[in-house]
């Protein structure tokens, strides 16, 4: 059983970064592959981000390509998300996930463990 403990997250206006982090316990972390997904009100979870499991190859939706970064430590059992460039649109509540496969999955429901959430909002 794997826990995921999001830090972060805040208020920030358009064109300002912000740095999300996560930090796992209570599995092994470089079997999962991470990934990084955010809920605006009244939409769907979407993907944002993923890493594989032995880092270094990413994947990115393509509303933040170009503009956020995910990275791991498997050292330190840790994830994190640049973002930079932050748009209005960007404000939604961002989770950390993990899922038991080697690439990070595209889809919400095809990752095991999550963290609560940390607000991210941007303001205009």
């Amino acid at each position: 059983q794997v826990q995921l403990v999001e830090s972060g997250g805040g208020l920030v206006q358009a064109g300002d970064s912000l740095r999300l982090s996560c930090a796992a316990s209570g599995g092994t972390f470089n079997v999962h592959a991470m990934g990084w997904l955010r809920q605006a009100p009244g939409m769907e979870r979407e993907f944002v981000a993923g890493i594989r499991r032995s880092g270094g190859s990413t994947r990115y939706a393509d509303s933040v390509k170009g503009r956020f970064t995910i990275s791991r430590d498997n050292a330190k059992n840790t994830v994190t998300l640049q973002l930079n460039s932050m748009k209005p649109e960007d404000t939604a509540v961002y989770y950390c996930a993990a899922a038991r496969s080697i690439l990070a999955p595209i889809r919400a429901s095809d990752y095991d463990y999550w963290g609560q959430g940390t607000q991210v909002t941007v303001s205009s």
